[in-house]
């Protein structure tokens, strides 16, 4: 049976529970100050939120955001594919690495949109996506990345903006693997599928409205 087909199905059946956790709180009001301290530089940054799929459309709304790619990082297998990382015995989670303009958008608002897209809350899972390839995940690519993912994630935690704790993995990045072309833009290319609809197309409207100012003309 094909693995689409099965994903689909899984979200049918568990509905409610995806529904239910795009109900977060607003991060807004603990958003982290942050210099831009490399104007005109572009930078990297690599999370993962469940379903790479997700968090590339959320990113591609992004005015500043030049590139997302999907990918696996995390794990301990070479050149991993889609159907090893799916096993959840890699180790790799799923993750979208974003190309952005540090002078149009800065890491800290990248962490905002990240908090808020996905729920940092659940371990190995998001909605109807389960295992470890779907853990919440900061890749850092620098100390002050790192410096400034721990002190939002804290932060959260102080101030309680979730019911549960934030237990997103903040860990240095060692590697990215570039994902299947077909996983590219497939929000874009796979619009009317179900889980498109189903569960891309609630995350990219919360985004949109909750971000008016932040995205693309």
């Amino acid at each position: 049976m094909n693995i689409h087909f099965l994903k689909a199905l899984l979200l049918v059946l568990l509905f409610p529970l995806i529904a239910g956790c795009n109900n977060h709180p607003s991060t807004s009001h603990t958003m982290i100050k942050e210099t831009y301290a490399n104007p005109g530089v572009l930078d990297t940054a690599t999370f993962g939120a469940g379903c790479f799929w997700c968090t590339e459309a959320v990113y591609e709304q992004l005015n500043g955001v030049i590139s997302v790619t999907p990918g696996y990082s995390g794990g301990t297998t070479a050149n991993p594919t889609y159907r090893d990382v799916c096993s959840g015995l890699t180790g790799h989670a799923e993750v979208a690495q974003i190309i952005y303009d540090t002078t149009k958008i800065s890491f800290s608002e990248l962490l905002e949109v990240f908090w808020t897209a996905h729920d940092p809350t659940t371990l190995n899972r998001q909605g109807g996506d389960r295992g470890t390839q779907y853990r919440s995940v900061i890749f850092y690519h620098n100390e002050n990345q790192h410096s400034l993912a721990t002190e939002y994630k804290n932060k959260l935690n102080k101030e309680k903006a979730f019911p549960d704790p934030v237990i997103t993995e903040i860990s240095p990045l060692k590697i990215f693997y570039k994902a299947e072309d077909y996983h590219m833009a497939y929000y874009d290319k796979n619009g009317n599928a179900p889980y498109c609809q189903m569960v891309i197309d609630p995350k990219v409207d919360k985004i949109r409205k909750v971000f008016k100012d932040k995205l693309k003309k």
